[in-house]
């Protein structure tokens, strides 16, 4: 072989390797959307998974954390995910499944689930849960990666609350129509708001009164304007990072491994901080002379009475039957 043709061949050999290289080393890139400011519980363990992910991918894949809503607010992550306008996000259950099958409706009746274990276990365990988790994914084109939970929920506002006698009248912000029947049972007014827009509701005096997990009162500084907190908690408010799965599935297998085994490790993190977190912050909002009262006596039976005859009746209207009786089924096990 002359000269030039080795010049020649070298220079396709070189070029050839020089390519599976580039190949090897493609480097993918995800948006993570969360609605969560940077201080909540939600948030810092979003950040979490993202650097653990980015750590571990040594370059092959990294995750860009947007908090705060900078992309898309609560209402607006699931479909940010659906359309792949973002690639992962953080995703409340009771506000995004119910428009897409409103069965998940069941985490929101209060009492019938006595953890997140329990709460999750419905899902992954139950043929009927199954069904439920199985058509909002296919439906969302999403996958799980991660729980991340945002706490139990209770009752708060600006005005007393010590029992179901205080609370006729008030201002209620509603995030999801669960909510509602409570609300209409005890005789308050309520306004449809997000997330982003509580804390101005709370300056102006548009709303009083809101259901939320404790972290959430301190993470949005609502607890500025919050003087009063009552439990018993009502239900186990779950969240998710969630994938766009057809973006999931294109990624090579490892990758794929790689973010559903950090999902778990972090998630279990969060799950296993989250009552805690909502104690401390409960604690902290009282020594800024916040009033929490957990109702006892006739002050709970009352409550008890008002959920079981009124609220509950009127939850489950926008439940399926087969479905709730499964899951009440399930818990009771």
């Amino acid at each position: 072989m002359n000269l030039l043709k080795r010049i020649a061949v070298g220079g396709v050999l070189t070029s050839t390797l020089l390519s599976g290289a580039v190949a090897q080393a493609q480097e993918y890139v995800a948006r993570l959307s969360v609605h969560w400011g940077p201080k909540h519980h939600s948030a810092i363990h979003t950040q979490m998974f993202a650097d653990e992910v980015n750590k571990r991918a040594e370059g092959r894949l990294r995750i860009d954390v947007f908090p705060s809503g900078q992309l898309f607010g609560i209402r607006e992550q699931l479909g940010a995910v659906t359309s792949n306008a973002v690639e992962m996000g953080g995703i409340i259950g009771v506000v995004s499944f119910p428009p897409i099958n409103k069965n998940y409706n069941v985490v929101s009746f209060t009492g019938l689930f006595d953890s997140y274990e329990q709460q999750r276990a419905f899902f992954t365990d139950d043929a009927t849960g199954q069904e439920v988790w199985g058509d909002i994914t296919k439906k969302s084109d999403t996958v799980l990666l991660m729980y991340n939970p945002v706490g139990p929920v209770m009752t708060f506002s600006t005005q007393e609350l010590n029992g179901i006698e205080t609370m006729s009248g008030l201002k209620a912000r509603a995030l999801i129509g669960a909510e509602r029947p409570m609300w209409e049972a005890l005789g308050a007014n309520t306004v449809s708001m997000p997330t982003g827009e509580v804390y101005s509701g709370l300056q102006t005096g548009l709303i009083d009164t809101i259901n939320s997990p404790p972290g959430s009162i301190r993470a949005f500084s609502w607890w500025e304007y919050l003087t009063h907190g009552q439990k018993p908690y009502q239900y186990y408010a779950d969240a998710y990072i969630m994938a766009n799965a057809t973006w999931f599935n294109s990624l090579p297998a490892d990758l794929q491994q790689l973010l559903m085994d950090v999902g778990a490790e972090i998630g279990k993190i969060s799950t296993d901080t989250i009552l805690n977190t909502g104690e401390e912050t409960l604690a902290e909002f009282q020594e800024r002379g916040g009033v929490v009262n957990t109702l006892e006596g006739d002050k709970l039976a009352a409550f008890d009475a008002l959920m079981a005859n009124e609220v509950a009746p009127a939850i489950a209207d926008k439940i399926e039957a087969d479905v709730l009786n499964a899951a009440k089924a399930f818990a009771a096990k």
